[in-house]
């Protein structure tokens, strides 16, 4: 089962980690300690564009940086308060140009940003990442994003990422062994504004995820989950679905099958006391969910805690994506991979919703937990030739 890691490292941020471990695949060679990432500016924009690449040195378990070759640089110990991280820019390509750098065995971010450098500070707990649901953090107004990705001894993960925010569009991509190439992360043509046009439409506080700057400049929409966290968007907005799942499960049973390879492993959910119990099929109580609430829904975490076990974490992510599709009423068998039946209640996920609807592939991270069902914005491949990382318009 591919795996995908999500931990928040530290109060300011939540950072996807991903896939560092990832099933094995077999390779038709070793992969080498660094693999070409062509980098590409399709986004029309003149403005000056950086490049950089933070993560954890899979050899060493060290967190640092990646310069242009591919090298490794550690990140010197930080402070309290924090102190300025070194400069781990790389210049990137001009509109309609390209540049290419060597990414390393590593776990961990490419980030972009247009106009400006990003600001990056160490403690001692180790890197400040961008916080930009904080109106303090330096890079609040800076337009930017990230990738995440990771390459290992099995090969090369690379995903589109809206899990924290939705902002400067981008897409990735491998090269096979074979030559043929596969992408994921576009938006159909006038996607970008679409999808903002369509958030501002969406009542109940969805509009209020939009940040702008002060010249009118759409910088970025938060995740709800930060729209929480931030009172941009009122905590009780999946109240009226919770109440509903919790009543329906009362006297009847959610049947839970969280391994698509694994038909014959199921568990059941019953409510009780306000307490979802899931038994295995010898009746035994394996795990229990407190009744959720928005932020444990839209983070994926609290009451929906995921540990990397094989039952209460494989289960809860089920409940993740069933709450955030707003699937748990229409089947009672999860995961429900029906496309059909996502978002389709008045009371969903908008944000998942709709970025969803403006991907050219369909697929996206608009969650933490969107590759259940394999609805994820993600490519691998076990024996990478190239990756590829494209700026795309904002149209």
């Amino acid at each position: 089962m591919l795996v995908r890691i999500l931990r928040r490292l530290g109060a300011a941020t939540a950072v996807a980690t991903m896939l560092a471990l990832a099933t094995p695949l077999t390779a038709d060679a070793a992969v080498p300690a660094t693999i070409p990432l062509k980098i590409t500016n399709s986004s029309g924009r003149g403005d000056a564009v950086y490049i950089y690449n933070l993560g954890t040195n899979l050899a060493t378990g060290q967190q640092g940086w990646a310069d242009a070759a591919g090298t490794f640089h550690a990140w010197p110990a930080g402070g309290n308060p924090p102190t300025p991280a070194p400069d781990a820019s790389i210049a990137g390509p001009a509109s309609g140009q390209s540049t290419t750098i060597r990414i390393p065995k590593f776990s961990g971010r490419i980030y972009f940003s247009y106009g400006q450098k990003l600001v990056f500070k160490l403690t001692t707990g180790g890197l400040v990442q961008p916080a930009v649901q904080n109106p303090t953090d330096p890079n609040r107004n800076i337009l930017f994003n990230w990738s995440e990705y990771t390459l290992n001894d099995s090969g090369l993960w690379i995903n589109s990422t809206q899990v924290d925010m939705f902002s400067a569009p981008y897409a990735v991509g491998v090269q096979r062994s074979d030559g043929s190439t596969a992408s994921t992360g576009h938006l159909k043509s006038g996607g970008y504004t679409g999808f903002f046009n369509a958030l501002r439409g969406q009542p109940g506080g969805w509009a209020n995820l939009i940040q702008t700057r002060s010249d009118g400049t759409v910088l970025r929409a938060l995740s709800p989950t930060y729209g929480i966290e931030t009172g941009a968007l009122p905590s009780t907005v999946m109240d009226d679905y919770i109440n509903r799942v919790w009543s329906k499960y009362s006297s009847s049973t959610l049947t839970v099958t969280p391994f698509a390879d694994q038909p014959n492993t199921k568990y059941y959910g019953r409510v009780s006391g306000n307490v979802m119990n899931f038994t295995n099929s010898s009746g035994a109580v394996v795990t229990t969910f407190q009744k959720p609430d928005a932020a444990s829904i839209f983070g994926c975490y609290k009451y929906l805690d995921a540990p990397n076990d094989l039952v209460r974490g494989p289960i809860s992510r089920t409940l993740c994506a069933g709450f955030n599709r707003s699937t748990l009423l229409v089947n009672p068998n999860q995961p429900d991979t029906t496309t059909a039946n996502f978002y389709v209640d008045t009371v969903t996920n908008h944000y998942a919703r709709k970025i969803h609807a403006q991907m050219a592939d369909g697929k996206a991270y608009a969650f933490a937990f969107d590759d259940v069902g394999a609805q994820e914005s993600l490519v691998n491949d076990g024996n990478p030739q190239q990756a590829y990382l494209t700026l795309d318009p904002l149209s």
